[in-house]
């Protein structure tokens, strides 16, 4: 969970997803005064993120009484009368509803007598929301949502359910957003979304991913590098390939949404591809582009998971070279297909959970070895003295590297935070933007 509180507007408080803190720095651009607000901004992910959700409002109502407490978010969406219920709560509203600034004003006279629901059935909503182009930052990067909602299904997941049906960003309007951020300073932007590589079916001409890309990196030129969240890996088709393994200004760091090795449990799940599907793609991946480095989500003990589907589960790290690993420890979410099958004892859930983590910490460990002696270019991020390589790897540079430059650094060994490097000032490449102090003054017009 993270939060962020100013004198100036309402207290944000965000639970869940990269998305979730684009649009709650949307939210309070919004808003107009609100000085006497908390919106607590939910997830619903798992059925923790909800009981976090309702500790934080508890918590946030505690120490500040006297302000009026709003929900909104993926949890109120889903479930809008159990957030209504709790006496902390002044309102909920809902995904599409966040957006509309008279949904967070109260009439002085009524107070606490205001309470509502206001959630709209998010299932319905077909148009794509001018908010939806916002963004947010962290230090030297950027995120830019571009795409929101899923139309697919899997048996785990209750996001459709708050989210929607899958709407896309006009292109146009994405790449003044990433030519505004880059005018501020920033040398790489993070596309991201629920569903990024369903993006464009809704538009005219029903664009695709790879052609957004193309487009980004015609139009928006001093762009110095691209990066992709999440991708589902059945929707990387011959255009998208072509520019994950040949466009250099795309970092070459793909993370696939895989979540199991084994290919039973990926039907279970509703997932689209194969085990053999997800392992032929790497191998194409790197064949082509070696330098690139995966990264995966993996669910460990979905229901009805035996010893030897998790163990093709751990086997897929190896297999699939995953060094950026996220690993899941499979939780039921109610309202899902998922919940009401057979389920995984918690504690074998935990302990394949720690399994997948070591199995990812050994591919991790071997592939930051193999890039000793080697050189990078790293995005200095932070007190100005670490930061990401193109492949992401965390890398801890001994120079005098400015926050905001890309440095050509070479690796010299390891530490427990990742790699770490030599630099010298006159390897810094010439940044399209240079004005640090500007891009900070400026981050607020975001």
């Amino acid at each position: 969970m993270s939060s962020a509180v100013s004198n100036i507007g309402p207290e944000m408080i965000t639970l869940g997803c990269r998305l979730n803190i684009a649009e709650s720095d949307a939210i309070k651009d919004n808003i107009n005064g609100g000085d006497d607000l908390i919106v607590v901004n939910s997830c619903a992910v798992t059925n923790e993120a909800v009981r976090q959700t309702r500790q934080a409002i508890r918590r946030a109502k505690k120490a500040s009484p006297d302000k009026q407490i709003i929900v909104t978010g993926c949890a109120a969406q889903v479930d809008p009368k159990m957030f209504a219920a709790m006496p902390e709560v002044a309102r909920v509203v809902g995904n599409f509803d966040k957006y509309d600034q008279n949904n967070f004003a109260f009439s002085p006279d009524t107070g606490e007598s205001d309470q509502d629901i206001r959630v709209s059935d998010v299932m319905q909503v077909t148009e794509t929301a001018p908010h939806m182009v916002s963004a947010f930052t962290e230090r030297s990067r950027a995120f830019v949502e571009v795409q929101n909602g899923c139309d697919h299904r899997c048996t785990f997941c209750i996001i459709p359910y708050g989210r929607g049906n899958s709407r896309s960003v006009p292109a146009g309007l994405i790449v003044d957003k990433i030519n505004e951020l880059v005018d501020l300073g920033f040398r790489e932007v993070v596309i991201t979304g629920v569903d990024v590589t369903s993006y464009g079916h809704d538009l005219p001409g029903r664009p695709d991913m790879g052609q957004l890309i193309e487009r980004i990196m015609k139009y928006a030129p001093k762009l110095d590098r691209l990066r992709l969240s999440s991708l589902d890996g059945i929707e990387i088709d011959d255009r998208l390939f072509d520019l994950l393994t040949g466009e250099p200004r795309l970092m070459p760091h793909v993370h696939l949404s895989l979540q199991s090795g084994d290919d039973l449990i990926l039907k279970r799940m509703k997932r689209r591809h194969s085990r053999k599907q997800a392992v032929d793609l790497v191998e194409r991946l790197k064949a082509k582009r070696p330098e690139i480095a995966i990264g995966a989500d993996i669910i460990a003990g979905f229901p009805t998971e035996t010893a030897a589907m998790f163990e093709n589960s751990v086997k897929l790290i190896e297999d699939c070279q995953v060094v950026h690993g996220h690993i899941f420890p499979y939780s039921p979410k109610q309202g899902t297909p998922a919940a009401k099958m057979p389920q995984v004892k918690g504690d074998v859930i935990k302990e394949r959970a720690r399994i997948l983590r070591d199995a990812n910490k050994t591919s991790a460990l071997k592939w930051r070895n193999s890039l000793i002696g080697t050189e990078q270019r790293v995005l200095v991020e932070g007190n100005g003295q670490s930061g990401h390589a193109e492949n992401f790897a965390n890398v801890t540079v001994n120079g005098d590297g400015l926050e905001g430059e890309i440095i050509r650094c070479t690796i010299t060994g390891l530490d427990q935070n990742g790699l770490i490097a030599e630099s010298a000032p006159s390897n810094a490449f010439q940044s399209n933007v240079r004005n640090i102090d500007s891009r900070s003054q400026n981050e607020a017009k975001l």
